[in-house]
């Protein structure tokens, strides 16, 4: 397995695994092309794909603000999990995100995302549950695709 970090060139593959994760929720503008090659422009260090081989097996997304790092889209392929294959993903980015200059890292888990919200305690990651999340779109385009079970 290898580590490196995403660019635009891996869009088809890093789609193609998304696609492939039960639940997984991607957004009509945000992780269209158009939308990763703006993220990727901002965030150009703190991305990752894990390998294998040449096939995509694992992301992570990471927008850094100057302020507060956001982790998105963190997934391994079910075949690849409970390798250390995401663990090894965090500190990948955690490294990237040290040389920013961040302090801190937030990112989303849905309540209902068992097998991720078991990787966040595992690794050591606190839950906060002194916040509430809220949300407002501004492009009502954007909307979650569905990612519907494979048959």
């Amino acid at each position: 397995m290898q580590l490196r970090v995403m660019t635009i060139q891996d869009y088809e593959k890093i789609k193609a695994l998304w696609k492939s994760i039960d639940g997984f929720y991607i957004r009509s503008i945000d992780d269209s092309l158009e939308g990763m090659q703006k993220f990727l422009a901002k965030n150009p260090h703190t991305n990752v794909v894990a390998l294998q081989n040449d096939e995509i097996i694992g992301t992570i997304l990471c927008g850094y603000d100057g302020r507060c790092a956001y982790f998105y889209h963190v997934c391994v392929k079910k075949e690849y999990r409970h390798k250390k294959i995401g663990k090894s993903m965090v500190d990948f980015v955690i490294k990237s995100l040290e040389k920013e200059g961040a302090t801190h890292i937030n990112l989303v888990a849905f309540k209902t995302n068992e097998v991720g919200n078991l990787f966040w305690h595992e690794v050591g990651w606190n839950l906060k549950d002194n916040v509430n999340m809220y949300e407002y779109i501004l492009d009502s385009d954007n909307i979650r695709l569905p990612n519907l079970p494979k048959e």
